[in-house]
């Protein structure tokens, strides 16, 4: 579509016939030659360039050959426990309900509710040929542990949720900074152009969303075409993705076409400003979504016996199961990364264990352990899971102390906290870092947050020295200025 007469951009001289019909020639010429580049994702400039991308979400090459394409991000919102999960302490039951010498009480968050150690109200059995020890809550997970590299030794820097919610999925613990999502499409784009390259679900039981909202998911100074694509927890997974009945696909082409133009006339005025960039690429995107989004979304396509191999139709774990279900479809499909938190807002909502950790906790296993162990199963009988990276983790962990109360909880543990990584080149069956006798505190090759984002990064072949962006006059990356690769669960 032509734009009217009063957008057109006044020369600044005149040409000859001649000249005239040179640039236009030309230019006819490159603007075809330019778009077929662009479909084959040649014209593309390096994604750590500093100059502007043709396309911000085409693909990328790795700095390295890369182990896995795709993640899914299982985030067990509110803190897991450790203790009574993943890293067994039969320590516990030996000094069950004395005191943890020089314990300070402000560690937690209730510092007027420490009680003595508590033992896991959970029994713990050995499984695979790894010997993996496991909690009794996990039936399903457990028959997986040969595909699953654990690290043991986790920590972090706050007690409190936001701060910890934000340090573990941006590196940070304010917000404000892009999330690990984010620094992923930056460094490798999407191989799906008519999808979101970064797909965010969270609790559909009306129990909320995590503790600072958005800002988990959020680009901060990247570009906002970054940012994660959050679905609706009820009803259509995104708004307004069907057409208007009344109006044609040549008409909305049309209307979209003229809004591009203006806002490309914007853009150039204002400097390129990224957030307008951002917006026209989210048209353009939720143009290309209509066809798309909808069968990538409807898990009821599946067959019958992949349905009941997530649960899909079960009361206790329905909701999840879906969300795993779409997960595989995503990254099937092309999408670059998936998160998935379980559990809402807080405490009983959530896995925030304050009360009653037997019960909280029975409850939120309940409602992931059958469809994560048939998430794993499916992405591996489908050929998916060697190049697909799933990670398991909170935003910290939890007391081996009792929390007093009626039915015993535990408070909030920043001190040591379990990951588990499968797939997308990882060592499965093996065992990294360990915490003290009783789980308080990481003792043995210590793993911060930063650690885990550079080892996160370099499975997709991106090195996160490398990977940065210029802001404020210097160059940020996700890992700030630290980071190790755990090379160790590494195949």
């Amino acid at each position: 579509m032509k734009l009217p007469h009063l957008f057109a951009q006044p020369q600044a001289g005149f040409y000859s016939r001649r000249d005239f019909l040179c640039r236009t020639g030309a230019g006819a010429g490159m603007i075809g030659l330019a778009s077929l580049l662009a479909d084959s994702s040649l014209l593309v400039p390096s994604a750590h360039a500093s100059g502007a991308l043709l396309h911000p979400l085409a693909p990328k090459k790795p700095h390295f050959p890369a182990k896995a394409k795709s993640v899914i991000w299982l985030f067990m919102n509110g803190g897991q426990s450790q203790v009574d999960t993943w890293d067994y302490k039969p320590a516990l039951e030996k000094y069950d309900g004395k005191d943890l010498p020089g314990f300070d009480k402000n560690t937690g968050f209730f510092v007027n509710q420490v009680g003595g150690l508590m033992k896991s109200p959970f029994s713990f059995k050995q499984y695979g040929s790894s010997g993996t020890w496991a909690s009794e809550i996990f039936p399903n997970m457990s028959q997986h542990v040969d595909d699953m590299a654990f690290i043991h030794s986790c920590f972090t820097q706050t007690n409190n949720h936001s701060p910890g919610l934000f340090e573990i999925n941006t590196g940070m613990s304010r917000m404000g900074y892009p999330c690990a999502g984010a620094w992923v499409t930056y460094g490798l784009g999407t191989e799906n152009q008519n999808l979101p390259a970064f797909v965010v679900m969270y609790d559909t039981l009306g129990r909320g969303l995590p503790k600072g909202h958005a800002s988990n998911w959020g680009a901060g100074f990247l570009p906002g075409v970054y940012q994660g694509t959050a679905l609706n927890a009820q009803g259509q997974p995104i708004n307004n993705l069907t057409r208007d009945a009344a109006m044609t696909d040549a008409e909305q082409r049309a209307q979209l076409d003229l809004m591009h133009q203006l806002n490309e006339m914007n853009l150039a005025q204002e400097q390129k400003d990224p957030e307008l960039a951002a917006r026209i690429e989210s048209y353009e995107l939720a143009y290309r979504m209509q066809m798309a989004a909808p069968e990538a979304l409807d898990y009821g396509s599946e067959p019958e016996a992949i349905r009941k191999l997530y649960g899909v139709d079960e009361k206790r774990c329905g909701h999840f199961s879906k969300q795993c279900l779409m997960a595989r479809r995503l990254v099937e499909r092309g999408v670059r990364m998936v998160q998935i938190y379980s559990g809402g807002m807080e405490n009983e909502r959530s896995w925030d264990g304050h009360k009653d950790i037997a019960g909280n906790h029975r409850q939120f296993a309940g409602e992931t352990d059958q469809p994560i162990a048939a998430l794993l199963t499916d992405l591996k009988q489908r050929g998916l899971l060697d190049s697909t990276l799933v990670v398991c983790c909170g935003e910290f962990g939890r007391l081996p102390l009792a929390q007093k109360g009626a039915a015993p909880g535990r408070d909030h543990n920043p001190h040591a906290f379990t990951t588990w990584f499968a797939g997308g080149g990882t060592k499965g069956g093996t065992h990294y870092g360990e915490t003290d006798e009783v789980g308080h505190k990481a003792s043995v090759d210590k793993v911060s947050v930063n650690d885990l984002h550079a080892t996160i990064l370099a499975l997709l072949g991106l090195d996160h020295e490398k990977l940065t962006y210029r802001h404020n006059g210097r160059n940020f990356r996700l890992t700030d200025v630290a980071g190790e690769v755990v090379h160790k669960i590494i195949a």
